[in-house]
């Protein structure tokens, strides 16, 4: 087991400077009302510098080792959330670039004795099929040789306002067409997590020093099969289809196809992660932070009415 870094007792709320790289994303904006919420000076770092309700706009472009360094420099914060991260590929924005230089980018701009929280995903492995999940996993790799103070955080899918998965990928799978085509036999499991969880963790960690050096799943309450995921879908849309699986072997051929189109569907590597699936154990996280562990059944029918 990885041996904690000597990191003091957080100062604090209101002495603590907080920067989050990827702060206008989804997971950003809820990880940074949930800092101020508990009365952090927070930062919110984004490529344009814009700020948010409450939190000071930077210019923090990952990509960049000069010009997270500037960042850094002009903030001198005693806490870095880094969130940035890709669901596709697109022209310059590759995995590689975004995940892997950009993380290690972020740790040597980090001061000296600075809180480190990190943005991983469940499934993060250095030789996953998905470039995704495998780039994922060599920033974990730096991370933890980085001598940094660091806490590493593995959600499964997200769910809240304005998710990428719930709200455009599944629904337009369920809502395009008059049948809804089912990957296999989709029985690949998954234990969603809502952004309420998430966001809670990353603030939590900053409370809790004895969370330096550990690596947390986040996952919610309650572990679903992809075909009970278009179920939930259908129901909570208030729609009644029929679920046709599609066989692997088909799925292989046409998936390629649907990436010639300028906004695929669904992406050759969104595709290889729903193969494997995404799903762990909530209690060690639940425990740590005292999670809510909101219910995807319960909140689906909301989020997809707005």
């Amino acid at each position: 087991m990885t041996q904690p870094h000597p990191f003091a007792a957080s100062p604090s709320a209101a002495a603590l400077r907080v920067l989050v790289t990827g702060a206008s994303g989804f997971v950003g904006k809820a990880v940074v009302a949930e800092l101020l919420r508990r009365g952090y000076t927070v930062f919110a770092g984004s490529r344009e510098g814009q700020g948010l309700p409450g939190a000071v706009g930077v210019k923090a472009d990952v990509t960049s080792r000069d010009g997270m360094q500037a960042a850094v420099n002009d903030v001198q914060p005693g806490a870095v959330v880094h969130l940035v991260g890709i669901i596709a590929e697109k022209g310059a924005q590759t995995f590689g670039r975004v995940h892997v230089e950009g993380t290690r980018n972020v740790l040597a701009a980090l001061p000296s004795g600075a809180r480190y929280l990190h943005m991983s995903a469940l499934g993060a492995d250095p030789a996953s099929k998905s470039g995704y999940s495998s780039t994922k996993g060599q920033a974990e790799q730096l991370v933890r040789a980085s001598g940094a103070a660091y806490t590493i955080f593995e959600p499964s899918l997200i769910f809240g306002p304005g998710d990428d998965f719930f709200g455009r990928v599944l629904k337009n799978l369920v809502s395009q067409a008059p049948i809804v085509p089912q990957i296999g036999d989709g029985h690949f499991p998954f234990r969603p997590v809502s952004i309420q969880d998430v966001a809670a963790a990353f603030a939590g960690a900053l409370e809790r020093p004895e969370t330096v050096g550990q690596t947390y799943e986040l996952t919610g309450p309650a572990e679903y099969t992809f075909r009970e995921l278009l179920n939930l879908e259908l129901s909570a849309l208030g729609k009644r289809k029929t679920i046709v699986p599609v066989p692997l072997p088909l799925m292989n051929l046409v998936v390629p196809l649907m990436n010639l189109l300028p906004s695929p569907p669904i992406t050759k590597d969104q595709y290889a992660m729903l193969l494997e699936g995404n799903t762990g154990d909530p209690e060690s996280a639940r425990r740590a932070f005292d999670l809510p562990m909101l219910n995807l059944e319960q909140e689906l029918p909301q989020l997809l009415r707005k």
